[in-house]
């Protein structure tokens, strides 16, 4: 959870915690017929000791049936129930180019600017790279957890967004080309989270909460960018 407790403190560009946002309700003789073959689906992880999942199945905008299945925590025997909050790790990126497009929306950025407009300490590479590139992974930005583990950085520590922009700053050249090349990059969604502070005046978590979770009824999702913050009803990994 939380990137399996390998919170870095910059890590919250591609870490979201997202949780099923329903009321439990008692499942029974309402339940859809097919709900006995939903069971079956998730018979081997509702066994004794095993870990689960959360099952929530709309129908015409309404959910139909929701359960847990298994456990949120082996080690004390905590189960899953259909408010559990799981780590979606980098699935969570989308939630970051949300919040870059919404800032375009507002005319406060274009996705054609160049990042160096908002991160003028990022060395020049000859090159132009622009906010979609770092958006699809064209950039040639080198990933910066691949660099912390080259220079001997235990990523399962704590580091700082300072750390992160250093190790990225320090490097004289390009992997590629801007926009010759597709290379999944944590180094890219990085600094858009840089660039929603620097534009919006909020960190990234805040940005999100107030353009997209709030207005969206998502009241248990959140960034969890500090490793030591608590957050109730969470699954572990």
């Amino acid at each position: 959870m939380a990137a399996s407790e390998r919170i870095l403190a910059v890590y919250f560009a591609v870490v979201l915690i997202v949780s099923i946002c329903v009321v439990p309700r008692a499942l029974g003789a309402n339940d859809p017929p097919e709900a006995k073959k939903v069971d079956e689906v998730f018979a081997d992880v509702a066994k004794p000791g095993s870990p689960g999942c959360a099952l929530a199945v709309a129908r015409g905008g309404k959910i139909i049936y929701e359960k847990g299945y298994g456990l949120a925590n082996i080690e004390e025997g905590v189960a899953i129930t259909p408010k559990a909050v799981f780590d979606i790790g980098s699935t969570s990126k989308q939630f970051t180019a949300a919040s870059i497009l919404l800032l375009e929306q507002q005319g406060k950025l274009s996705v054609n600017d160049d990042v160096h407009k908002y991160i003028p300490e990022l060395p020049d590479y000859g090159h132009k790279i622009t906010l979609l590139n770092l958006l699809n992974h064209t950039s040639g930005l080198r990933d910066y957890l691949a660099l912390f583990e080259l220079a001997g950085v235990n990523i399962d520590s704590v580091t700082t967004d300072e750390d992160a922009l250093g190790v990225i700053i320090r490097q004289k050249n390009l992997n590629f080309e801007p926009g010759s090349q597709w290379l999944y990059s944590n180094t890219g969604f990085f600094l858009l989270s840089v660039v929603v502070k620097r534009v919006s005046g909020q960190s990234l978590p805040e940005f999100a909460v107030t353009n997209i979770f709030k207005p969206l009824g998502m009241s248990q999702t959140l960034y969890r960018d500090q490793h030591s913050s608590m957050v109730p009803g969470r699954a572990l990994a």
